[in-house]
């Protein structure tokens, strides 16, 4: 006799906010098993309802707490500004939902320790999403520098050359510090700088520092600064909205090879490229060999381990844990640069003056123009 098994648990998805990002979280949903998205919700009904229609024609709401009322809902995906982001976590974490919130988390290091613990005390889960963390490339070097077979790192390069203009800007809430909370380094860096540290692990200190150069907007269009970790490695940071050719990079020159990352806003394993010093013997240079099965990075990368995590009620996995480690180093740099001088780890810690929202002193270079 055949045994029947019960069905597999469905979680029921809801999605806040309905623009851009948004449709990357609907089309990753629509090919995982296990998860259904049932409901939108968005200031704009008229938004909100064409892309219901575009996506399953998931029920539509005006709000979150719509949403939540009606919804029935296990999961929800914040992918709104960062302005909101711990209200609205809260308002979740209270209806018993769990949260995968965009990058950035929120405004401060404060309201994520906020969002932290209204997490911990609901007994429900927050995934931030750094997608750049996810596919099988960067899983295999973070195996590879955090077991040593590459040496100690010692320099590295991050570098987020993108170009943002007037029709970037013309959104009310952005380029101001109220409603960005805070420039590109924020808004933009926060992705190759979270990558950084995954793979590089605990920082010491960093010091920025940061220029406005063209853009008419309060904060910076770009800032430079250094990282020091706690391996001794020396990372130069890079972040502008002025760039021509655009183009993300990240490398990172160890004892005994040179790892680059050369992509815009995804990458797979062509993007990157390993370069052993001489002498390295040759059985050695192929353990560092990238999987033959490939997986880039992505949004649906990074849900599909997310919720394979939900579902089974596991922690959530490293791709989407620790959701302040990119915000501290922002935080980090935009300190140093308000106080002038480099801003530690330790001091980050223990200083809650320093974990409030973000502000510094932006360098104005335009003169006259």
């Amino acid at each position: 006799m055949t045994a029947v098994h019960p069905p597999a648990r469905v979680m029921r998805a809801g999605i806040l906010g309905t623009g851009g990002v948004a449709r990357l979280h609907a089309e990753a949903l629509a090919v995982l098993d296990g998860v259904e998205l049932v409901a939108v919700a968005d200031a704009s009904v008229s938004s909100a309802a064409s892309f219901s229609a575009t996506y399953g024609s998931p029920e539509v709401f005006d709000d979150l707490a719509a949403m939540l009322a009606g919804g029935s809902l296990d999961v929800v995906h914040l992918c709104t500004p960062p302005a909101g982001h711990a209200e609205q976590a809260a308002l979740a974490f209270a209806a018993d939902c769990d949260v995968i919130v965009e990058k950035p988390p929120a405004l401060s290091l404060t309201e994520v320790a906020q969002m932290e613990a209204s997490a911990k005390d609901a007994g429900r889960m927050l995934a931030v999403v750094f997608q750049q963390r996810t596919g099988t490339a960067v899983a295999q070097l973070r195996r590879l520098l955090a077991e040593g077979s590459l040496g100690r790192p010692r320099i590295a390069i991050c570098h987020t050359l993108w170009n943002r203009g007037e029709q970037y800007y013309s959104v009310d809430w952005r380029g101001t510090w109220a409603g960005e909370g805070g420039g590109p380094t924020l808004g933009l860096g926060i992705h190759q700088i979270d990558l950084l540290a995954y793979l590089l692990g605990d920082w010491e200190s960093a010091n920025g520092t940061f220029w406005r150069l063209d853009r008419d907007t309060e904060m910076e269009d770009l800032a430079t600064g250094t990282i020091v970790f706690r391996s001794g490695a020396v990372a130069s940071v890079v972040t502008s909205v002025l760039a021509v050719r655009e183009e993300s990079l990240l490398r990172i020159d160890t004892e005994l090879a040179t790892i680059e990352l050369a992509h815009l806003y995804g990458h797979a394993h062509a993007n990157w490229r390993i370069t052993p010093a001489a002498g390295v013997p040759a059985e050695e240079i192929a353990r560092w060999a990238l999987p033959e099965e490939e997986v880039p990075s992505g949004h649906d990368a990074f849900l599909r381990d997310t919720y394979a995590a939900l579902l089974a009620r596991r922690p959530v996995p490293p791709v989407a844990a620790d959701a302040a480690r990119g915000l501290e180093l922002v935080t980090a740099l935009y300190a140093s640069a308000r106080l002038g001088r480099a801003v530690s780890h330790d001091e980050l810690d223990h200083d809650a003056s320093l974990r409030g929202m973000l502000s510094a002193p932006v360098i104005d270079l335009r003169g006259d123009r």
